[in-house]
């Protein structure tokens, strides 16, 4: 049975806010929730960057059901693995069990902040490789010492540990990525729907002998709105970065250079690659690509804090009922 899941996304809306739409999301029926984990917006009419993580704690307690998913956190610059470990252990205790690790590789955007600059491709895949080890050591409750290529960790232990382990879900993007943590991760992240990818990350954990019911989890922005023409205005205003892809979008550092390489996306363009509008049928539609890609748990992002709640009060339910008969 394929998932559906609501985002909230940190870019566009306070804390409170998100908070309020956590548990607005979970009575309209999604089954999990993703944050993403910013230090920035991607542009400036977004507006909002919050911490991801406290706002994930007090999700915790507002909701019951939902699963609930860092989408992606990147532990190797802005966060060391060892707080990244801690962080997810209280987590999970406060979810009951309902938490999943998301990690990635990282966007400048948001690691450049610390000032530790901003690695090759390959050197943020082994290091999250590493920081990925790392975390589940430290999983364990065991003290851990560990003197890497990229980290250090001195007699680190977690002393609150949740009941049920902590899954990790890594993002990758491609065959190297798939290799590197196949055999490290439970569950995979892919920003596109890609059928090669995710059938490679099922061949590379199957080589390794690691269980088959790995769960591939996605994400789709959509812009639903009563006139289609604001819902384009709202897309083309606070979405139009989605149109760079990962590898333009990982590796700008600020707002402004996001705004000056988007500068030329015009409102239908956003539109082709963004559901707009009141037609569920073609919010259907789009989100298909990714269950026929075999995707397992697809995410969707209303774009624009504008209208969420509209959303969520009138259109969430019945788009629900659709995507899952669709996918049924």
């Amino acid at each position: 049975m394929t998932r559906f899941g609501y985002t909230l996304m940190t870019e566009q809306s306070g804390p409170k806010d998100l908070v309020r739409y956590a548990a607005a999301a979970e009575r309209a029926g999604f089954d999990f929730e993703v944050s993403s984990d910013h230090y920035s917006p991607w542009l400036s009419a977004q507006g909002h960057a919050p911490n991801a993580w406290t706002t994930l704690g007090a999700v915790a307690q507002v909701t019951e059901r939902v699963e609930l998913f860092t989408y992606v956190t990147c532990p190797t610059i802005r966060y060391h693995p060892a707080i990244v470990a801690q962080q997810a252990a209280t987590l999970q205790i406060l979810a009951d069990g309902r938490f999943t690790l998301g990690v990635g590789s990282g966007e400048n955007l948001n690691e450049h902040v610390v000032g530790q600059g901003w690695p090759t491709v390959a050197r943020r895949l082994d290091m999250l490789r590493e920081a990925i080890q790392i975390i589940r050591e430290l999983f364990t409750g065991e003290l851990v010492d560990w003197r890497g290529e990229y980290f250090e960790v001195d007699s680190a232990r977690l002393w609150d540990l949740p009941d049920i382990p902590v899954a990790i879900a890594a993002a990758v993007s491609g065959d190297r990525s798939v290799e590197a943590l196949a055999p490290l991760a439970d569950h995979l992240i892919a920003v596109q729907p890609d059928r090669d990818v995710v059938d490679a990350w099922h061949e590379a954990r199957r080589g390794t002998g690691l269980p088959g019911d790995s769960r591939v989890v996605g994400q789709i922005p959509i812009c639903w709105d009563r006139d289609r023409d604001r819902a384009v205005a709202r897309a083309h205003e606070q979405f139009r970065w989605f149109a760079g892809g990962w590898a333009v979008n990982s590796d700008l550092p600020t707002t402004a250079g996001f705004a000056g390489a988007t500068q030329f996306v015009r409102p239908e363009d956003t539109a082709d690659s963004i559901p707009c509008g009141p037609d569920l049928d073609a919010i259907v539609e789009g989100v298909s690509e990714y269950w026929n890609a075999g995707f397992t748990d697809i995410a969707l992002v209303q774009v624009g804090d504008e209208g969420q709640d509209e959303f969520l009060q009138e259109a969430a339910g019945p788009l629900l009922e659709k995507l899952r008969a669709a996918a049924g």
